[in-house]
């Protein structure tokens, strides 16, 4: 499985809104990697890990528009986030996949747009954290920043040590 963090899975995007793009790959996003609040994914036959969790982006709903088709994405958000699938269209099977099922008084986090055969995971608070320590992108990040001294942001985002 080919996994990257280049520039070129994200497209030009409008003001304000972050684009992230996975066709026939995994695409990480981990750490301090937006400030956005407004994010667009687009994914056919691959799949999409987007951390939620660095205090860096604004107070306020995070807004996800999604357009999968055979894809996944995978959210990594604090435990007390509130998932809103509303406005989420399923065509053929879909599912949000959300194993405490409960929403929180945290950060409303609003998934919009179709899934087609699709599926969002959503993983909280410690199953997050886990889901990024177990990453390519987090050895990388422990090597460098043990070489030049500091804290992996990668594990917990909002940690401030």
């Amino acid at each position: 499985m080919n996994t990257t963090a280049t520039p070129s899975a994200t497209t030009t995007a409008p003001a304000g809104v972050e684009r992230v793009q996975a066709d026939y790959r995994t695409v990480k996003r981990l750490g301090h990697w937006t400030t956005e609040r407004h994010i667009e994914v687009r994914a056919h036959r691959g799949g999409v890990i987007l951390d939620l969790r660095s205090p860096r982006i604004p107070e306020g709903d995070i807004e996800i528009r999604l357009d999968l088709d055979h894809a996944w994405v995978k959210v990594l958000v604090d435990d007390d986030a509130d998932i809103d699938s509303w406005d989420l269209r399923f065509v053929r099977r879909g599912r949000v996949k959300d194993w405490t099922g409960e929403n929180g008084s945290g950060r409303r986090v609003r998934l919009l747009g179709e899934i087609r055969s699709a599926e969002v995971r959503v993983h909280r608070g410690g199953v997050a954290t886990l889901s990024a320590l177990f990453s390519r992108e987090f050895v990388e990040e422990a090597r460098k920043v043990h070489k030049e001294g500091g804290t992996p942001s990668i594990p917990d985002p909002g940690y401030q040590g």
